[in-house]
């Protein structure tokens, strides 16, 4: 998805050469996209045999969903518990630290207004 993104629209054979690998296999690439296309990610305009695909889900609706889905199966639902596994495991520098309260802060101000 991060290619098609990049590229907004792409034959196969543009993936490719966006990919930087030797020798990969066209039919690899090409079921990836058509398992996407099949998912709703990505959908195609045709010329002849040839397929131009294009997204059909922003970036960040992308990353919401998964997100969501990512908090569900690993943290319970818990946002306490992505946070704590940020601070504790990925080793956040005091700054870093200081700058996500901040954001939490000012989310928490901003929601407060809108109710």
């Amino acid at each position: 998805m991060q290619l098609i993104w990049n590229l907004k629209k792409a034959l196969v054979k543009d993936i490719i050469e966006a990919l930087h690998v030797p020798n990969q296999p066209y039919t690899t690439i090409s079921s990836v996209v058509r398992i996407l296309e099949k998912k709703g990610f990505v959908s195609h305009k045709s010329y002849g045999k040839t397929h131009e695909y294009y997204p059909l889900i922003s970036k960040a609706s992308y990353r919401k969903n998964k997100f969501k889905y990512f908090l569900s199966a690993y943290f319970d639902n818990s946002i306490e518990s992505v946070v704590s596994f940020l601070v504790k495991e990925e080793d956040l520098s005091p700054e870093e630290i200081e700058d996500l309260t901040k954001m939490i802060k000012e989310e928490s101000d901003k929601n407060l207004k809108d109710e």
